[in-house]
């Protein structure tokens, strides 16, 4: 279970870091509007950025809730 968690907070982190670095370079580099997020909120470069730790941050924590180790079960 914890596995299955911990790659579905990873999944979710890939997601929202792209869509806050392909928002920010977007915007920033280009001048136009890419990816989905801008259609759903109008955000300056700068929250964008935000919006990528963000991801980054739960990247980090799927990585970690599936590698740590099985607790031992209390049977017996």
């Amino acid at each position: 279970m914890r596995t299955t968690i911990g790659y579905t907070v990873e999944s979710i982190g890939y997601v929202i870091g792209a869509q806050g670095l392909v928002s920010f370079a977007s915007q920033t580099f280009v001048g136009t509007e890419w990816g989905w997020l801008h259609k759903v909120v109008d955000l300056p470069s700068a929250a964008y950025l935000g919006i990528l730790a963000v991801g980054l941050a739960l990247i980090a924590v799927g990585v970690r809730t599936r590698k740590q180790p099985r607790r031992p079960s209390l049977q017996g």
